[in-house]
């Protein structure tokens, strides 16, 4: 499963009355791929997932590819904290023709390390799809160990780890003793600079959405062997993915991509918009972003 350096995990752009607002998920692909994206991912934490239905998940996965037509590839959101279900949404997935699905660590439930490994196994069984792993125990609770991850790279078609737990020495490990052509992708924004610098592939990223361009810039500048150039990038784009993550995701995101004429700032509950305070904070973030952009060339 090749996703590039950068896949964007994409929004879910609704209307106002909470339906799918499929017209700007249309526009957002086509901008995306136009700015620094070289895959995405749908219907995962940045997609509103957990209120999304089983059938609305099955329709974006269907009209994303329509809209993609093949240019990037489409990883599904297919995991859950029911492994049945989530067996089940795979296949649909499958057969909608995904290029990959990515599986979150069970939440709420709090497995054991071999209860999630089993859960990982049973899903990858179940499909021929490459599978992307997904660590978030900020948000699941937990942590999928270095030792449980390693071992479900064993399993043919599980082929990446996204690694959302903030710990570059967990990072490490799993590279130290990974099979050849397992890859480690950063599920933090902050983290994409430094986990390149211990032998990572690339980002998961929210951020892409908006600074995509400049996010390929900095990992070109790394591999180019201009470490100072990536270094202030990576430096500059700190505060602003900072105020993307300053309330519950993805709202202040919404926020911006709706200032740029894209999407709109609508959200399903239990997340809220914007506060106009919040707003301010986020535009200074951004002014003060766009200030710093004029040294990345």
């Amino acid at each position: 499963m090749n996703i590039g350096r950068i896949a964007t995990a994409m929004i879910t752009p609704f209307h106002e009355d909470g339906t799918i607002h499929y017209e700007e998920i249309a526009r957002l692909i086509e901008y995306l791929i136009a700015n620094g994206t070289d895959s995405v991912v749908v219907c995962g934490t940045t997609g509103e997932s957990p209120t999304l239905s089983f059938e609305e998940k099955i329709r974006i996965f269907q009209y994303v590819l329509q809209k993609a037509n093949k240019r990037i590839p489409v990883i599904a959101g297919t995991g859950s904290n029911n492994t049945k279900e989530s067996i089940l949404l795979t296949q649909q997935a499958e057969a909608a023709g995904v290029d990959g699905i990515m599986l979150v660590a069970p939440y709420y439930n709090k497995p054991s390390q071999q209860g999630m490994y089993e859960h990982f196994a049973a899903i990858a069984q179940a499909t021929s799809l490459p599978v992307m792993l997904y660590n978030i125990p900020g948000r699941s609770v937990v942590n999928m160990t270095p030792k449980t991850v390693l071992a479900l790279s064993d399993i043919p078609n599980i082929q990446i780890v996204k690694e959302a737990s903030g710990s570059l020495d967990q990072m490490a490990e799993i590279l130290a003793d990974a099979p050849q052509g397992f890859q480690v992708y950063s599920g933090d924004d902050g983290l994409t600079l430094p986990l390149l610098s211990i032998g990572g592939s690339g980002i998961v990223s929210v951020a892409s959405h908006l600074v995509g361009y400049d996010m390929q810039k900095m990992m070109k500048a790394y591999y180019d062997g201009e470490h100072e150039k990536a270094a202030r990038i990576h430096q500059a784009l700190l505060p602003l993915i900072r105020a993307l993550f300053a309330t519950p995701s993805p709202s202040t995101l919404k926020y911006a991509l709706a200032k740029q004429g894209l999407g709109t700032e609508s959200v399903r509950l239990p997340i809220i918009p914007l506060t106009a305070e919040e707003k301010r904070a986020y535009d200074h973030a951004w002014r003060e972003y766009e200030e710093k952009q004029k040294s990345f060339d």
